[in-house]
């Protein structure tokens, strides 16, 4: 007992700053575990890290496929690595906001992120604290989400027409710009669907891509898509995603002394963003909230026949790092049921990788169904189905956040009607006299 107050005691303030080291620990596993997999050696580790950054990386570009397991794992070490060295410099308060950024950025280094080509994006966010003369801690999570832009950066070295050392140059330039736009019009964005989107700034960064990839083509500098993508569901992947989920539960269940029913608290906030999990109902909640979403979905993608790919992992991922951060199994449910309905009507099957993507990341909607109910939510999953198939061609799949992107769009249409019908149902509801004159 006085050992277990004395662990306790020491992980006082820095649970989720433990849990986030244990997870880089578990990443660093899972890339020796890839190498001997495939019969790799160190050496063959390395060379697969250095061909993920020199590669193009616009969507989809599987760096299982890639450059194999163990250095899409090890790259995700890296990405990590980085952001906890930025957290703990800057001396951020790890919360659920810390929880989404950082697992964000880990499940995108399996598919567009890598150590170098981020960089430039988190220079330019400090440039545009160091103007405003603040500190980075104050828009470190704009850096961290804008990194969503990092294929740009790498794009640029390959399809301007100068020497590459001119385009590698101005690809720096072009990164440190996109970190400095998006603080300032991420704020604007949110204000468009009020909320209703956890990928906010998905959702400015999919406005400024097609911008620049628009001023890119009047120059003739096209961009195209690509599909690289590894199919099949590994064991050992598998096996690895839910041994760690049930650690992650057990975790929670430890801080929280043993009892879980504080898991339903959760489960009743709507979710609509600022919904920051570990400052309303603490750690050990939280923690058990994104065990069981993390669950959840790599459950759904073997149930449908789906890919354990580094495109699908990271995606797992996301959903698990945003479970602190507004989603939770009770507003996530209608609108993956919304993905999984409309294949019945569409074209694309539950299988197809943009719709296995899609039924992963449709957890940026969660909000609208624990606002406004099943039926909305369902309404949601299905139309976020039908955008984001289209919209990666808008920007060349250098937004690596575009069901960020299609899930603001769904909000900006369906919120305000659904408000209207709403406003205009408790109207009529009130009695004649208590009508308001506007």
């Amino acid at each position: 007992m006085e050992s277990d107050m004395t662990l306790r005691e020491k992980l006082k303030g820095k649970e989720l700053k433990a849990f986030c080291f244990f997870s880089m620990a578990m990443l660093f596993v899972a890339a020796m575990a890839g190498m001997i997999q495939e019969g790799q050696g160190p050496l063959a580790l390395i060379r697969g890290l250095w061909t993920i950054i020199i590669s193009r990386d616009a969507l989809i570009t599987d760096y299982f496929e890639l450059a194999g397991h163990g250095a899409a794992f090890l790259n995700g070490v890296l990405v990590m690595g980085m952001g906890m060295w930025l957290l703990c410099r800057e001396k951020v308060k790890f919360t659920g906001l810390t929880m989404a950024a950082v697992f964000i950025n880990v499940g995108y280094g399996f598919w567009g992120k890598n150590p170098v080509n981020i960089l430039p994006i988190l220079f330019g966010t400090s440039a545009y604290a160091l103007v405003h003369g603040a500190q980075l801690s104050r828009y470190i999570y704009t850096g961290f989400f804008g990194t969503s832009l990092a294929p740009l950066v790498t794009e640029l070295v390959y399809e301007l027409p100068f020497d590459w050392r001119v385009n590698l140059l101005i690809s720096i330039a072009a990164g440190m710009a996109i970190g400095f736009i998006l603080p300032g019009l991420s704020v604007h964005t949110a204000s468009m669907h009020m909320g209703y989107n956890l990928f906010n700034v998905g959702f400015s960064a999919g406005i400024l891509a097609f911008v620049i990839v628009c001023v890119l083509k009047s120059f003739g500098i096209e961009s195209e898509s690509v599909m690289i993508w590894r199919e099949g569901r590994p064991l050992w992947i598998a096996a690895g995603l839910y041994g760690y989920f049930l650690l992650t539960f057990l975790y929670g269940l430890y801080l929280c002394g043993g009892k879980w029913k504080g898991i339903g608290k959760v489960w009743k906030h709507p979710g609509r963003a600022v919904a920051d999990f570990v400052l309303m109902e603490g750690e050990g909640n939280t923690l058990m909230n994104m065990a069981l979403m993390g669950a959840l979905c790599t459950t759904y993608i073997c149930l449908v026949g789906g890919d354990l790919s580094g495109p699908v992992v990271g995606a797992v991922l996301t959903a698990f790092g945003f479970s602190a951060f507004g989603a939770h199994v009770r507003n996530y449910l209608p609108v993956l049921g919304g993905v999984f309905l409309s294949t019945f009507l569409n074209r694309f099957s539950l299988t197809t990788p943009g719709v296995q993507l899609a039924s992963v990341f449709a957890v940026g909607l969660a909000p609208i169904a624990g606002r406004f109910g099943i039926v909305p939510g369902i309404l949601a999953g299905m139309l976020h189905t039908a955008i984001v198939m289209c919209t990666s061609q808008m920007y060349g799949g250098l937004n690596l956040y575009n069901n960020g992107f299609s899930a603001g769009w769904v909000a900006i249409i369906m919120v305000p009607v659904i408000e209207s019908i709403l406003m205009e149902y408790e109207r009529r509801k009130r009695p004649a006299g208590d009508h308001k004159r506007v």
